[in-house]
């Protein structure tokens, strides 16, 4: 049990294929550049990308994202909690790649952790199944999204691999002004395709008309998973659907990698009864995106959610009350 180079933990992950992309060495790379410190701890049949980051008054934070990676989680947690009290870490999160369903093997896993309602990645989602014929997955949409893409494909939509980032941070800008959200600096996504591109881990589709950017979305995978992680838009030629079309390329090189399922990375956090109520009369945070996923007939899945270990009570109380005050 200890904490091992980049390099070792690289192996790891490629020896792992069912690890998550948030757990590669790549996504410690890249958030290493945006304010974390990543840390690889490497156990017996176990592993975790730790993140680290300050908060306040040399008080740190501490965040496994979709982790930790393979069995015997248990053997890890003495390691960690010498090095969070080494490194004046306030509490240790964690994101399993767990699903909900699987509750009580994630307790199991997780002694002396506790059920936070704060989370860092989306707790719900959306699934696509990429196995069968593309006939069998145009089945399983819903009429409209179908319409859609051959819509799109009509009208001269034309879907290329590119490594044009700085296209796709226009369109990036354009769609943070128009649905006023914030996104990450244009150097995060040139980052971030900078570091996953080179190992056929990831790559940049964009939707063409003409000469024209329309549309764009960043694709990631490991194993035999994709992630629609980034994605973007501006307002010309909306008529034409290039958004359509440029998630069933996504979907097509997926499956070209060797993926058996695409996670569209992000729903609100609703029961499905409620998401199908009320998705035709919301578009605040992630309503507007459901309205757009749920097209593609996949399966809405819910996470095991985030778990934090408190090292320090009162500077994690402190650090609650602030974070409900920011949200």
């Amino acid at each position: 049990m200890s904490f091992v180079s980049e390099i070792d933990w690289r192996r790891f992950i490629q020896q792992n294929s069912q690890a998550h992309i948030l757990q590669s060495a790549q996504w410690g790379l890249l958030k290493a550049e945006f304010g974390w410190k990543p840390n690889y701890l490497l156990g017996d049949q176990c592993g975790a990308l730790v993140l680290v980051k300050s908060i306040f008054l040399g008080f740190n934070l501490a965040y496994i994202p979709k982790g930790p990676v393979g069995t015997n989680w248990i053997s890890l947690w003495s390691e960690l909690d010498a090095f969070c009290r080494k490194e004046r870490i306030v509490f240790l999160k964690v994101e399993p790649d767990q699903w909900e369903n699987e509750s009580d093997l994630t307790r199991q896993n997780l002694p002396d952790f506790k059920s936070s309602s704060h989370t860092i990645q989306p707790r719900q989602t959306i699934i696509l199944s990429l196995l069968g014929s593309e006939e069998e997955w145009l089945e399983r949409m819903k009429q409209k999204t179908r319409y859609n893409i051959r819509l799109a494909e009509k009208k001269e939509i034309r879907i290329i691999e590119s490594n044009r980032v700085d296209i796709f941070n226009e369109l990036m800008h354009a769609t943070g002004e128009r649905n006023a959200f914030g996104i990450h600096e244009d150097c995060y996504y040139q980052r971030a395709y900078e570091l996953f591109k080179p190992d056929g881990l990831c790559t940049l589709l964009l939707a063409m008309y003409e000469d024209n950017p329309l549309a764009g979305l960043m694709v990631f995978k490991h194993g035999k998973r994709a992630w629609y992680l980034y994605g973007a838009s501006n307002d010309q030629e909306r008529n034409r659907m290039p958004t359509y079309l440029l998630q069933w390329a996504a979907m097509q090189w997926a499956k070209r990698q060797g993926c058996e399922e695409y996670d569209l990375w992000g729903i609100p956090d609703a029961p499905e009864d409620v998401l199908e109520k009320d998705f035709t009369s919301r578009n605040d945070g992630l309503w507007g995106v459901y309205r757009f996923k749920r097209g593609y007939g996949g399966e809405i899945k819910r996470t095991a959610g985030a778990w934090d270990k408190v090292y320090n009570t009162p500077l994690y109380l402190a650090y609650r009350t602030y974070m409900h005050k920011e949200h």
